[in-house]
């Protein structure tokens, strides 16, 4: 498991320490389908059409599939262009620790048996902390990032501070992802 700004190693494999919350994080069972290189797990977020958002309110989970941009380096960080309202921006108002998934290359397999079925496929998931951008320079960034993941450009002009004021752009800080591949 890559862990990104962790103030304190993981203990025995399962706890990692993010700011002053400590979260468990989760061994995946099968270590031969884990992918822990950042190239490898950044290859997989680039070939996504969509990230999936995992949110906490309170006891219910809420999950929410949206478009994205990624901006690798050594500040991973995920950008979303959402409505400056809703149940989304009410959750994390309250609990901005979130997590996240991609998944690519969807392949059923089958064989003679139910249990024989399968799929193949290459996924991230991950976890860190989400927050409303406020400023225009990150918003500009945000949107870059978005526009550049869908389109592979990024030199896009945002003249108009009007549009800026009225847009609503999330940042996910990245503190933990892993990738798996399965066939």
């Amino acid at each position: 498991m890559l862990s990104l700004n962790n103030p304190e190693r993981l203990q025995n494999g399962i706890r990692i320490r993010l700011g002053t919350v400590t979260r468990k994080i989760f061994k995946m069972r099968r270590k031969e389908r884990q992918i822990t290189e950042i190239n490898e797990i950044e290859s997989i977020i680039q070939k996504a059409d969509v990230c999936r958002i995992a949110l906490a309110d309170g006891t219910n989970p809420y999950l929410v599939t949206m478009n994205f941009g990624y901006a690798g380096g050594s500040e991973k960080r995920i950008f979303f262009h959402c409505a400056s309202e809703g149940r989304k921006l009410d959750i994390i108002r309250k609990n901005n620790y979130a997590c996240f998934e991609f998944d690519i290359g969807h392949n059923l397999y089958t064989g003679e048996k139910a249990c024989d079925f399968g799929m193949n496929y290459e996924s991230v998931v991950g976890w860190g902390n989400i927050s409303i951008v406020t400023s225009r320079s990150e918003k500009i960034t945000g949107l870059n990032q978005i526009m550049s993941h869908y389109t592979g450009k990024n030199d896009y002009s945002y003249d108009d501070d009007s549009i800026l004021d009225r847009m609503l752009i999330l940042r996910l800080d990245i503190s933990t992802m892993t990738g798996k591949r399965c066939g």
